[in-house]
């Protein structure tokens, strides 16, 4: 994969790992900004969904390049250098992996597949999770998914966030579905409760990065990657607002770091969230208020318009029909 990308725009490398990219190689300009740098600590700024530990066994093994030489973890970048990544593929899910986990499709055809994924389900295997997960599901759903990277998810939604993912069935529809998130086309639209009166409509524009020093958060950071969501208010209810937030990139945690960072975190958000509220209501909501309910994209192989909606899960509902609220998406 070559991301020709200035060195004020580095940070455009969005919504997918480089393990989940459809090639496994990244090339990037390493920003001016980062002049006297260490290599290990600019791969972490630039690429903080992967870990440490494993960003320096990639530079270990000579899967690193700066301007084409391999270059120990202390080496010094002066930006404008050409940073290429070989990302070592992680271990592919084998048919052996498939499980029988109940999925709600949304829609399905040879090139797609759309999941309302609800609160509660990992997307991908990892530390703690490594069964039970949607992509666990998908290949006892569709077994031919293993011989795709990632089993066809091109983008994730949180473990307790619930709502629409689509999936490429085939290689082809995974590489167009990565260009229309690059491009920033495909339309992720959420429902988000919210502590306090918002005042809308705006946006968040504020660039988010691993937090310094706990590493299991994200936090606007300056120098981080880029990140802008949009937001309208759609109900006024007491101590809270229910938004309608619009991604135009797809950073972890996105929508739950920018929320809070303009003072409004999300109900029973247990990272960013508050640890009391005003309300023993809203203190009881055992996950993060956000609903994935809208997706839109270009169908990959016939061109057309797609769009998807998904209603509030129960838990949602009764929570906003609790508080007052009558909101229906």
């Amino acid at each position: 994969m070559n991301l020709d990308i200035d060195n004020t725009r580095v940070n455009e490398l969005k919504d997918y790992s480089l393990a989940e990219a459809a090639d496994s190689r990244t090339e990037v300009m390493i920003p001016r900004d980062f002049a006297g740098m260490r290599i290990d600590q600019a791969l972490a700024r630039l690429f903080p969904e992967h870990s440490r530990s494993r960003l320096q066994a990639w530079l270990r093994d000579g899967r690193i390049l700066v301007d084409g030489g391999s270059p120990d973890a202390k080496h010094k970048v002066w930006g404008g250098e050409r940073l290429v990544v070989e990302a070592a593929p992680e271990p592919q899910a084998s048919a052996e992996a498939a499980e029988d986990i109940p999925l709600h499709i949304v829609f399905e055809d040879e090139a797609l597949l759309v999941i309302d994924k609800p609160a509660g389900l990992v997307v991908h295997p990892g530390s703690g999770n490594w069964s039970g997960t949607l992509l666990n599901a998908l290949l006892h759903h569709a077994p031919a998914l293993a011989g795709i990277p990632r089993a066809g998810i091109v983008h994730r939604l949180d473990k307790d966030t619930s709502g629409l993912l689509v999936v490429a069935k085939t290689l082809e529809a995974q590489t167009d579905l990565i260009r229309q998130l690059q491009a920033r086309t495909v339309k992720r639209h959420y429902l988000a409760l919210v502590h306090g009166g918002v005042k809308g409509p705006g946006e968040v524009d504020a660039p988010i990065a691993r937090h310094p020093t706990q590493r299991t958060r994200m936090a606007v950071v300056g120098g981080g990657r880029q990140a802008l969501t949009r937001y309208v208010v759609r109900e006024r209810l007491a101590h809270t607002t229910l938004v309608e937030c619009r991604l135009e990139t797809g950073r972890t945690h996105q929508i739950r770091v920018h929320m809070a960072h303009i003072g409004h975190p999300l109900v029973g958000d247990p990272v960013y969230g508050l640890k009391r509220s005003a309300d023993p209501l809203l203190d009881a909501f055992s996950r993060q208020a956000l609903h994935a309910f809208r997706l839109g994209l270009v169908h990959p192989a016939s061109g057309d318009e797609m769009a998807w909606f998904a209603p509030l899960p129960d838990d949602f509902s009764v929570l906003l029909h609790s508080l007052g609220g009558s909101f229906k998406p």
